[in-house]
């Protein structure tokens, strides 16, 4: 089966003149080498830094080419800009003041804002250049890394060490959790949530839900890149990584990722079967059953159905999610307040609140534990609703196309929608997500042009 067939390639990639930056190198610089950006305390920055070498190479091409409904993206962007006027309002049942702080946390996420988006243009507009099977397959890397990582935290749950961006900043700047988080290497985090202390995978990423949001996207483009019949020497490796992530996965004790794997596999088997395409249906279901049994017949299971008996955060984030949503409509209903709020109190007392005995009595920033609850409380009703109206106008388009690509494309935005609901994927996550819309635009241009896409 050739590449096209799988809907790996858009066209045939342009020669060009040999030079020392290959077409395609911020992609390349960004994911093959992401473990030494962590490594080096610059797994964060390391995206701003690519993405600005992207521009560069936008500004010189022209015209650029857009999405389909990319008027919609643009709105929703100024509508997040106009956020900067609000971040000195005050919410209701809010703390007041926050100043310059709030202004940096929004700096900080207008500058991925603007990331993801010259990302999306970019993959959009290198299709002669930088072929889609390279980009699909780099995403697929991006898996691997971090699966591999994953078992490292298992294995090694307390490897950490100082980076060398941390050893450069001032000791002020270290000191602080959210910045540490950034910038420290560490292979996982430890909770006692199940009645004893479990590690949690969070390398390459801070968080371990971060973790979990990531590896739940690189998922579908791993199996795209290294199943097909072009993967080459890929296709004997690819199950054995996938069996070996099953442990990081279940020991992640992430339950929003264990919904969007099941979530992916049942459309991915819809669309397969729709297709037509019976026997790559036969054997999704023939690996789930098989993986299946053999997982419940592991020690495995036992960790998984504890974390499921276990629901600890869910009152938290149903507060948080519920809170949002109350003082967004009494408040700002229609732009929102441009940055996260810290709540007075508790969810169930005014006087409530965190303790030095009791850090887990304090509600977490309102705008917090889960994207969602952050687009309404910055952008209001109106900037949610185009922001998602965005996302799923670019679903709507490709869920009836018959490529392989297509089924993996609609998958990413599916479960990252899902992620929505329970991370904060404004990040890397949401970096994968702009490029499989990226990569949704190739293929509407290739229809459009009569080319296999």
């Amino acid at each position: 089966m050739s590449s096209s067939a799988l809907g790996l390639s858009v066209r045939p990639v342009a020669p060009a003149a040999p030079r020392f930056f290959k077409p395609g190198w911020p992609l390349a610089v960004l994911y093959l080498g992401f473990p030494l950006w962590w490594a080096l305390g610059l797994a964060q920055l390391i995206f701003f830094a690519m993405a600005a070498a992207m521009a560069v190479i936008l500004h010189r091409q022209r015209p650029l080419r857009v999405p389909h409904g990319f008027a919609l993206w643009v709105l929703f962007l100024m509508w997040m800009l106009a956020g900067a006027f609000l971040v000195r309002a005050e919410a209701p049942g809010t703390m007041p003041g926050g100043g310059l702080g709030r202004l940096a946390g929004f700096t900080v996420r207008a500058g991925w804002y603007l990331a993801i988006t010259i990302v999306m243009l970019y993959v959009a507009n290198t299709a002669r250049v930088v072929s889609t099977q390279r980009i699909v397959r780099l995403l697929g890397w991006m898996f691997v890394v971090t699966a591999a990582f994953g078992m490292l935290a298992v294995l090694a749950p307390t490897l950490e060490f100082r980076s060398a961006v941390e050893l450069l900043l001032p000791r002020r700047m270290t000191s602080s959790n959210f910045i540490s988080a950034l910038v420290h290497p560490s292979l996982a985090t430890s909770s006692d949530f199940l009645g004893y202390v479990q590690p949690r995978p969070t390398a390459p990423f801070p968080y371990s839900n971060a973790w979990g949001n990531n590896i739940a996207l690189y998922l579908p483009f791993f199996v795209l890149g290294w199943f097909g019949r072009d993967a080459g020497w890929r296709r004997k490796v690819g199950p054995l990584v996938l069996l070996a992530a099953i442990v990081p996965i279940t020991f992640s004790l992430n339950r929003g990722l264990w919904l969007s794997l099941a979530l992916a596999a049942a459309y991915a088997a819809f669309r397969l079967a729709v297709n037509g395409r019976g026997r790559a249906l036969q054997i999704l279901v023939v690996a789930l059953v098989i993986g299946g049994i053999g997982f419940a017949s592991s020690p495995l299971y036992d960790t998984l159905a504890l974390r499921v008996e276990t629901p600890h955060s869910n009152d938290r984030r149903a507060g948080t999610a519920e809170t949002v949503v109350s003082v967004t409509a009494q408040g700002s209903p229609v732009v929102g307040y441009g940055t996260t709020r810290t709540m007075q109190g508790s969810f169930s007392s005014l006087a409530g609140g965190g303790t030095a005995q009791c850090r887990q009595c304090a509600p977490p920033p309102l705008g917090t534990q889960g994207f969602m609850w952050r687009l309404v409380l910055t952008t209001g009703f109106i900037g949610t609703l185009l922001c998602l109206s965005f996302f799923a106008l670019q679903f709507l388009r490709r869920a009836r196309g018959p490529a392989p690509l297509d089924v993996t494309t609609c998958t990413v935005l599916l479960v990252s929608v899902l992620c929505f609901f329970v991370y904060d994927s404004l990040g890397s996550a949401m970096f994968t997500s702009m490029i499989a819309i990226g990569l949704m635009a190739r293929s509407d241009q290739a229809d459009a042009e009569g080319v296999a896409a």
